[in-house]
């Protein structure tokens, strides 16, 4: 029975370290502000850096309310109507060029067989082609879905989410 040497595990853990404030205070970081992620603090396009969204958390300071009514109201505030209108504004027009593309091309390979027969490079035909320009629209319309929620939601949306972690906090949950 000697003395063993001193292993990772037997360290102190982060959780169990404070920086010598009250022992009993606890102490909640607000993880989204630490470090900026990837993508955030990027230019939308235009040169500008992408548009802010008021906070939620404003509206609700000094209530005492249970959790369903925070919710209720997080889902009315500015922030959160700015969030959906932010993706709602790229999302519908999205779904309907890229509906009327695949649209067009089904309609196109059973209505015009012979445009769609037409050959551009060997045996590579127009309908090929189209088909392929399916899968191409499909991963360009992923990219630009990410681009846009990085850059347009993301940061919105995180900064709502931590508001309305703030708001419960301390407040009953699960009751309605």
């Amino acid at each position: 029975m000697g003395t063993r040497p001193k292993r990772a595990a037997d360290k102190e853990s982060s959780v169990e370290k404070h920086d010598g404030r009250d022992t009993g205070e606890v102490r909640f970081d607000d993880p989204w502000y630490d470090a900026l992620a990837s993508g955030w603090g990027e230019m939308d396009g235009t040169g500008a850096p992408a548009p802010a969204v008021p906070s939620a958390r404003r509206e609700h300071e000094g209530r005492s309310v249970g959790a369903a009514d925070v919710y209720l109201e997080v889902q009315r505030s500015a922030a959160f109507q700015e969030v959906r209108s932010r993706y709602r504004r790229f999302v519908i027009p999205g779904v309907a060029v890229f509906f009327t593309w695949y649209v067009g091309y089904v309609v196109a390979a059973t209505t015009a067989p012979a445009l769609m027969a037409q050959p551009v490079a060997g045996a590579v035909n127009v309908a090929m082609l189209a088909g392929l320009g399916q899968f191409l629209t499909t991963f360009l319309f992923t990219w630009a879905y990410a681009r846009h929620a990085r850059l347009r939601r993301d940061r919105a949306a995180l900064d709502l989410r931590w508001d309305t972690q703030e708001l419960t906090r301390g407040v009953r949950g699960g009751e309605r």
